[in-house]
C-alpha cells in the first residue's frame, strides 16, 4: 500500500529545502543538450549554413544539380535530417523572424518551422534579369535581406575549371553583370549595389558593424567594404571569395571556395591570417562569435567544419 506523509509532520519549509534542489536539478538536466561534434557529414555539395529554429543549424545542400534535388538539412544534437527539399542548387541561407530564407538559382525561398516551403521572390520579381543568385545576408535593421547575383559565371573559368589569370585576355571578357539586391520582408526588391568593375561575379554578401554591405568578388578576389560611401577593396586578393563577415571587434573573415582557405583580417591594419586551409572548397560560413568559431561548409567534401577564430 502506498503511503503519503502528511505535510504537518515535517513542516513545509524542510520539504521545500529538499524538493526545490531536486526539481531544479531535473529541470536543468532535461534542458541541457549535448554539444554537436564537428565535422559533420551533411550530404552532397553543402553550400551555406545558419543557426535557426530551437538553436539547431540549417544547411543548404545542392546535391547533383538535377531539377528540384536541392535540400535544406537540419543539424541538431539528435543528428542530421532533411528538413525541406525541392530546390534548384540552393545557396545562401539566413534565419529571420521565424523563417529561413535562402536563394536558389533565380528564386528566394521562405521556409517555416514545420518545413513548409513557399517561393518568396521569383525570377520575374527582380528589377533586372538575374542569372545566378548566391549568398544571402540579413540587413542591419532585421527588416529584410541582401542577396548577391553573380551574373554570368560561364566566363570565369578555363576548360579545367580554373579561374582565368587576371592579366589574361580572357579575364577582360568577364562581363559586369553582378549585382546586390535588397529584399524587404513585404517582398519589395531593389538594387542595393549596381554593377561595378571591382565586383566581377560577386558571391559573398555581408553587413558590417556600421550597417553597410560588404561583398566578396569571386573572380577578382576583392573583399569590398564601404569607405566614404564607396565600395573599396581591403588589402590582399582572395580569389574565389565566398563568405564575408565582420565580428564585434572589427575583424573581417573571408573564405575562398577556389583556394580552400579561410582568412581572418585585422580591421585596422588589414593584415590577413590563415585560419584554415587545405580544404577541398571553403563555402559560405556562419560566424558564431559567442562560441569563438566559424561553421564552414566544405562543399566538395560534403562536411561542415568548425574553425577557431581566436588565432
Amino acid at each position: 500500500m502506498k503511503r503519503t506523509l502528511p505535510l504537518n509532520k515535517f513542516g513545509l519549509k524542510p520539504i521545500r529545502l529538499y524538493v526545490l534542489p531536486i526539481a531544479l536539478f531535473l529541470m536543468l538536466g532535461c534542458a541541457a543538450q549535448p554539444d554537436i561534434q564537428f565535422p559533420v557529414d551533411v550530404g552532397v555539395k553543402p553550400e551555406s549554413i545558419t543557426k535557426g529554429f530551437d538553436g539547431n543549424y540549417y544547411v543548404t545542400v545542392m546535391n547533383g544539380g538535377e531539377e528540384g534535388d536541392g535540400e535544406v538539412v537540419e543539424i541538431s544534437p539528435n543528428g542530421t535530417k532533411v528538413f525541406a527539399k525541392g530546390f534548384n542548387e540552393p545557396k545562401g541561407i539566413v534565419h529571420l523572424k521565424g523563417h529561413l530564407y535562402f536563394s536558389d538559382l533565380t528564386r528566394i525561398w521562405k521556409v517555416d518551422k514545420a518545413g513548409n516551403t513557399t517561393i518568396f521572390i521569383d525570377k520575374e520579381d527582380f528589377p533586372e534579369e538575374v542569372l545566378y543568385l548566391n549568398d544571402v545576408a540579413v540587413d542591419a535593421g532585421n527588416n529584410g535581406i541582401y542577396v548577391a547575383d553573380m551574373g554570368a559565371t560561364k566566363y570565369m573559368r578555363d576548360e579545367n575549371n580554373k579561374l582565368w589569370p587576371l592579366d589574361s585576355d580572357k579575364a577582360k571578357l568577364v562581363p559586369q553583370l553582378g549585382r546586390i539586391y535588397h529584399v524587404s520582408l513585404d517582398g519589395q526588391v531593389s538594387i542595393a549595389q549596381n554593377t561595378s568593375p571591382l565586383m566581377l561575379n560577386p558571391n559573398g554578401v555581408g553587413v558590417d558593424n556600421k550597417g553597410d554591405i560588404m561583398v566578396g568578388a569571386f573572380f577578382l578576389g576583392n573583399f569590398l567594404v564601404k569607405k566614404d560611401g564607396e565600395l573599396t577593396p581591403l588589402k590582399g586578393r582572395f580569389r574565389g571569395a565566398d563568405a564575408v563577415e565582420q565580428d564585434s571587434r572589427g575583424n573581417y573573415y573571408v573564405s575562398s571556395w577556389a583556394a580552400g582557405t579561410v582568412w581572418k583580417i585585422d580591421g585596422e591594419t588589414e593584415e590577413s591570417t590563415v585560419l584554415m586551409d587545405g580544404l577541398q572548397s571553403a563555402a559560405d560560413f556562419y560566424l558564431e562569435e559567442d562560441k569563438g568559431r566559424l561553421l564552414l561548409p566544405d562543399m566538395l567534401a560534403g562536411k561542415i567544419y568548425e574553425v577557431d577564430i581566436n588565432k
